[in-house]
């Protein structure tokens, strides 16, 4: 891993904060120059510290407010049946966020719906086509204590 210094770091977690800053904030944000700093942003970039620069959206004005995570069990699991079972999820727009997993179930998908019957047209229609699909278990996110983008750096 490449090392990143105390400035590189300072800069890392300013934007972590509001990405949406000029190169001029930032670099008042940091005690540097414009320069220096959009260098440094920019090698952050292609190192790979930084992936890429998103706007977070507000799920409930969205009309996406139902928040499911759903713990799915294949009823085989090889690298075939991984990658096919992977390709499908990407393609499903419900899903935001997919993990492989231990204990249990193989995968931990973050769902987002409009509402219960959309939700349930998802399973039906979407996730309970999938053939390699054994179980699945779904919780129902009641309030949202806390969320956080970055990485305590």
């Amino acid at each position: 891993m490449d090392k990143l210094d105390k400035t590189d770091m300072q800069i890392l977690r300013t934007l972590q904060k509001n990405a949406k800053l000029t190169t001029k904030e930032l670099a008042d944000a940091v005690n540097l120059t414009p320069t220096p700093v959009f260098e440094r942003q920019k090698r952050l970039e292609r190192q790979g510290f930084i992936k890429k620069y998103v706007a977070v959206l507000d799920p409930e004005k969205l009309d996406r407010g139902l928040q499911v995570f759903v713990k799915v069990k294949l009823k085989q699991i090889n690298h075939e049946i991984a990658d096919a079972f992977t390709r499908r999820i990407l393609r499903i727009p419900e899903v935001t966020e997919c993990y492989n997993i231990s204990g249990a179930y193989d995968y931990l998908l973050k769902v987002r719906a409009a509402d219960m019957r959309e939700y349930q047209e998802f399973i039906l229609n979407k996730l309970g086509v999938i053939e390699s699909l054994a179980s699945l278990e779904s919780t129902f996110v009641m309030s949202e204590v806390k969320q956080t983008y970055g990485i305590d750096i």
